[in-house]
């Protein structure tokens, strides 16, 4: 039995897994990332002073209502993107929904092409549908983006293409800068907007080879977030024309995001502006040495099947895949870093319905940065040596 399962008279066996990954943070073990929300309330909070100090000034009163720091903050993501204008969401559910929302009152129709594995249809609990009155309409299949032939042979008329940059559920894959500017002179032959869905687009640079403001600068709108990529606290902006923006705007109070003070979230973007997107080039071009080097450790382990995904990243993130039942291989990434102080894969691990096979993510940051390719291949031959013998 797993420690941390009840057993079938109801006794509890032991810490959970949950309890037990607690219990090797705390204990500081050596992994490829670090994310900054796995601190305390008082390391957070110590932080945000620390870092704030040398972004903003301290001593400016609070936001009421998204002025002052929120609103400095919206003006820098508008510099960024090379949008006219921005606006500070709570969510990037809510951003998006409402951008699309205003894109079909414009365009006067309210399907929304889009792939079956992005963020809306995968993890958003149907709220294009159930809350904004979006008609979801598919196109592309598969862990890559959609093509422009798919774009071009949609069954029928949208008003609005959103694509994710990456896409994260299919292995964080972006498409080639080729690719991504032919679907979007797709989407405007059949005379549909072009939503770009960029909660990680700040990490797509490196493979795009292109700064940020001409990325964004292919689509009509733009959302970003502030914690996926950048540590902050939450928080996501929309960017696009100014009179797009300033109706979004009206739709954030409608939908409950009109907050009265945000400048905690706030202060926390904008120190992740200035720290960490300068460092995620250099992020990316590490996790594709990680990446080899798992591969290659994997193989020297002699395991008969593994994969990653893509076989060279196109972000600082990317997917493992491994032929054992997922529960098999968490306890066995969670012994190791129990055991050795190296936590080489502490995210989850899900699986397929079909044959035995688990996948995770893994993403290199800061810590990652100090792992060779030496370390990466030794860690996974301590790994595979905690996994049953595949025969």
């Amino acid at each position: 039995m797993i420690p941390g399962m009840t057993d079938t008279s109801g006794q509890d066996t032991g810490p959970t897994a949950k309890e037990r990954w607690a219990a090797v943070r705390r204990q500081g073990a050596r992994g490829l990332d670090r994310a900054g929300w796995t601190g305390s309330v008082g390391e957070r909070l110590a932080y945000l002073a620390e870092a704030g100090a040398g972004v903003y000034d301290l001593d400016e009163p609070a936001d009421v209502y998204g002025n002052r720091i929120v609103a400095a903050l919206e003006e820098k993501v508008a510099g960024l993107l090379g949008m006219e204008a921005a606006a500070f969401f709570p969510s990037g559910t809510m951003a998006q929904q409402v951008a699309l929302r205003c894109w079909a009152g414009r365009t006067g129709n309210p399907a929304v092409a889009l792939h079956p594995m992005s963020h809306p249809e995968v993890h958003e609990r149907d709220a294009l549908s159930q809350v904004s009155g979006l008609r979801p309409v598919h196109v592309g299949s598969g862990p890559r983006q959609p093509t422009a032939a798919e774009i071009r042979d949609v069954g029928e008329p949208f008003g609005a293409l959103m694509l994710e940059l990456p896409l994260r559920d299919a292995g964080f894959v972006l498409p080639a800068w080729e690719e991504l500017t032919e679907a979007v002179e797709a989407a405007r032959e059949r005379e549909a907007v072009v939503h770009f869905d960029g909660a990680r687009l700040w990490e797509c640079t490196e493979h795009f080879g292109r700064p940020l403001e001409e990325i964004a600068g292919l689509a009509d709108s733009v959302y970003v977030s502030f914690y996926k990529s950048l540590d902050g606290l939450g928080g996501a902006a929309l960017a696009g024309p100014r009179t797009l923006v300033e109706e979004a705007r009206t739709w954030r109070h409608r939908y409950g995001g009109q907050i009265f003070q945000q400048f905690p979230t706030a202060l926390s973007a904008l120190i992740g502006l200035e720290r960490a997107l300068p460092r995620l080039p250099a992020y990316v071009r590490h996790a594709r040495v990680v990446a080899a080097a798992l591969r290659e450790g994997f193989a020297e382990a002699g395991l008969p099947w593994a994969r990653v995904h893509p076989e060279v990243p196109h972000t600082h993130e990317f997917q493992v895949w491994l032929p054992y039942p997922p529960e098999v291989v968490a306890e066995a990434a969670l012994r190791q870093a129990e055991e050795t102080s190296v936590a080489l894969f502490p995210d989850h691990w899900s699986g397929d319905s079909g044959p035995c096979l688990a996948w995770t993510e893994v993403s290199v940051r800061e810590p990652g940065l100090g792992w060779t390719a030496q370390d990466v291949r030794a860690a996974v031959r301590d790994f595979v040596g905690r996994l049953p013998d595949r025969g």
